[in-house]
């Protein structure tokens, strides 16, 4: 990671050195992985709001507004940025449902708005683990809980469930395919 502060960027004289002024430019810069979701959400509204993008500022900050809401309920406190992703991934989700039902009602025109908010949420989003990873992580998960598992099978597929997701993060991975795969795992 390469950071640059305001004292090595050029200034004019009368410009006085403040916290807003230093950068950080990074060489991952666009990628969907960077650990402080909010932090880059409020950087690219900024960007979107000096370019004058109205597409990517509008869609920010109604992700955003989710984002704070959630703030409200954790009592002071801010949510992680693994709950903005699963926000951001539920936002992305929304849009592409309304992208079908105005495909549906022959409104092409909003569905194609839809459809770019989505894409552009898509970038914020951290890369979902693959199917094969999902897997091993349940096989273990499953062999752990197999002298417990004796007992009603849905209470067995709760304690796979919650086993799983403390060894792996909510927001990387799509739920209903770890239910799914994890229905397919119990009953082999």
């Amino acid at each position: 990671m390469l950071f640059r502060f305001a004292s090595s960027i050029p200034r004019r004289s009368s410009q006085r050195l403040s916290l807003s002024r230093v950068r950080l430019l990074s060489s991952n810069a666009g990628d969907a992985s960077s650990p402080d979701l909010r932090a880059r959400l409020l950087t690219e509204l900024k960007d979107a709001m000096k370019s004058k993008d109205t597409l990517a500022s509008t869609t920010i900050r109604s992700v955003l507004s989710e984002v704070y809401s959630a703030d409200k309920g954790m009592n002071g406190q801010k949510i992680a940025s693994s709950v903005i992703a699963s926000l951001i991934r539920k936002a992305c989700t929304r849009r592409l449902d309304s992208a079908a039902q105005f495909i549906q009602a022959s409104r092409p025109d909003l569905a194609g708005k839809e459809e770019r908010e989505a894409d552009y949420l898509a970038r914020f989003l951290p890369p979902l683990l693959p199917e094969a990873e999902i897997d091993r992580v349940l096989r273990d998960v499953i062999l752990e809980q197999a002298p417990q598992s004796k007992a009603d099978p849905r209470k067995s597929l709760g304690m796979v469930f919650k086993a799983f997701y403390t060894r792996v993060d909510k927001a990387s991975v799509d739920p209903e395919l770890v239910k799914r795969r994890a229905g397919v795992l119990l009953s082999t």
